[in-house]
């Protein structure tokens, strides 16, 4: 199916601006359909180029309420409706007025109820807004059906004087409150005089147990906030008057509430508000929460680096005091390896989410094995890793290290000393080669049944912890140390 902007792009020659207006309306016009209680679908009208009339209209957008059922069961996006069909739609786009409810028509089993408005962009009409409600669910309103219609009713209004969407909107459509979290109505002072159940219930959250209908909503949240250390850029009064668009968060240790405020505005002067609520304190909490607990696993890995350092100390330390080569060398050995695990655990304790950038890793590897050799090592790398899992990165980083190490100690070359590694990725699947110039291995050479602890050590973990294979073999004039494996 096409895109919203294909489906524009395709059908009509609008400007950036105007198509950039049509989009922030879908991404905020769930309020609408919300409050009228409507299905709504946008119409745009199909021309060969600005000058032309249309020859009919596209559905390009379609939104279904959260407080109602839905009167539509399919998907109308995409399809098409000839000049003439739907009259109302044709007068509201002539006319750039909106057509108000016609008479009820029967939709299936349901009689519907039909609305258009204009939707003007700088005093030129974009497209049209049709809304369908359910005309039995209107005879006998509540005063919440009221008040959420009449909003309804001046918002619309603004879509046809270009005043909504409110540009540069300040909030984010998918996480903003919703009219079915609370929904406060205040006049042109900030005074309340309606406050839906759920925003009474928002309030009385916080603490706040008094008649809230005749209040100066900013003056009510300034006494909850007295004493109360959160800091805010304006006072409440100022953030809640009502004058301008605004998303804050009131926070108490009672609660915490998400609050937009939307001018309403008719004629070019704001003659009110409507504030949405959202009590998130379980969301906050459980935000918290995984911030103590991110918080509580970089600080294990950092305690578990701290101890692999403190290990890998008291190893060189006690080579140092063995007079045994063999002895003093694999404790040697011993001290490279729990230093390349150490390299994991720090880089975890430095981000945010349990996957490593091991070329981070890779890199340090390399640059304490090439400093603790005697001879100048031309090194080479080629490709990338990306990111693996602690598991992956550990096995990886211990196989890596004993390839590379294997090449420093046995592949050193008389004519200059090259050492590079190739990562080649497919997908999730990885082949690393440790290549090196030097004399080469024996041709009785076989990696089962080698006596390198370190050989043996890579081979067991590809197998086991990363579940791939490895081989040493001969290619050309280089020696080559090949891993694949398969990351998760």
């Amino acid at each position: 199916m096409a895109t919203f902007i294909e489906l524009i792009s395709d059908n009509s020659k609008l400007t950036p601006d105007q198509v950039d207006h049509l989009e922030q309306l879908v991404a905020e016009w769930r309020l609408l359909a919300d409050l009228s209680f409507a299905d709504l679908v946008l119409w745009l009208p199909i021309r060969k180029d600005e000058k032309s009339w249309p020859v009919g209209y596209i559905a390009i957008a379609q939104i279904r309420p959260t407080t109602a059922a839905t009167v539509f069961s399919n998907d109308l996006i995409g399809s098409t409706i000839d000049w003439g069909v739907r009259q109302k739609i044709d007068q509201a786009l002539s006319e750039s007025e909106i057509v108000r409810d016609t008479a009820p028509e029967l939709v299936g089993e349901i009689m519907i109820k039909e609305e258009s408005i204009p939707v003007i962009f700088e005093g030129k009409t974009l497209a049209v807004i049709s809304r369908h409600r359910n005309a039995d669910l209107m005879r006998l309103p509540s005063k919440l059906e009221l008040n959420y219609r009449e909003i309804a009713h001046k918002i619309f209004r603004m879509v046809t004087e270009g005043s909504f969407p409110i540009r540069n909107s300040i909030y984010n459509s998918e996480s903003t409150p919703r009219v079915g979290d609370g929904l406060i109505r205040l006049d042109a002072n900030g005074i309340i005089f309606f406050a839906s159940p759920n925003a009474r219930s928002a309030l009385s959250r916080v603490g706040y147990q008094s008649e809230i209908e005749k209040q100066n909503l900013g003056e009510v949240f300034a006494s909850l906030a007295k004493g109360n250390t959160q800091p805010t850029d304006e006072s409440w009064q100022t953030l809640l008057s009502g004058k301008f668009l605004r998303r804050t968060e009131y926070e108490s240790t009672d609660g915490v509430l998400d609050i937009l405020v939307i001018p309403l505005i008719e004629a070019g002067d704001r003659i009110g508000a409507i504030v949405l609520l959202h009590n998130v304190t379980e969301l906050r909490n459980r935000d918290r929460a995984l911030i103590t607990k991110d918080a509580t696993i970089k600080e294990i890995h950092h305690r578990v680096k701290n101890n692999l350092q403190t290990v890998s100390a008291l190893l060189r330390l006690q080579s140092r005091r063995v007079e045994d080569p063999v002895a003093s060398a694999a404790l040697s050995e011993a001290v490279r390896r729990v230093a390349s695990i150490a390299l994991v655990h720090e880089t975890l304790s430095n981000q945010s989410t349990e996957s490593v950038e091991f070329d981070q890793v890779f890199d340090q590897i390399v640059k304490n094995s090439i400093e603790l050799n005697p001879r100048k090592i031309n090194f080479t790398k080629i490709g990338s890793f990306g990111a693996f899992d602690s598991k992956v990165a550990t096995a990886l980083s211990l196989v890596v290290t004993e390839l590379i190490h294997n090449s420093l100690e046995h592949g050193l070359s008389e004519v200059g000393d090259e050492l590079s590694v190739e990562i080649v990725k497919k997908g999730n699947n990885y082949t690393v080669a440790v290549c090196d110039n030097g004399a080469g291995l024996p041709t009785d050479f076989n990696l089962e049944k080698s006596a390198n602890l370190g050989l043996q050590i890579a081979n067991t973990l590809t197998k086991n912890e990363l579940n791939g294979s490895i081989k040493l073999f001969r290619d050309g004039d280089l020696t080559k140390g090949e891993v694949t494996f398969k990351a998760n």
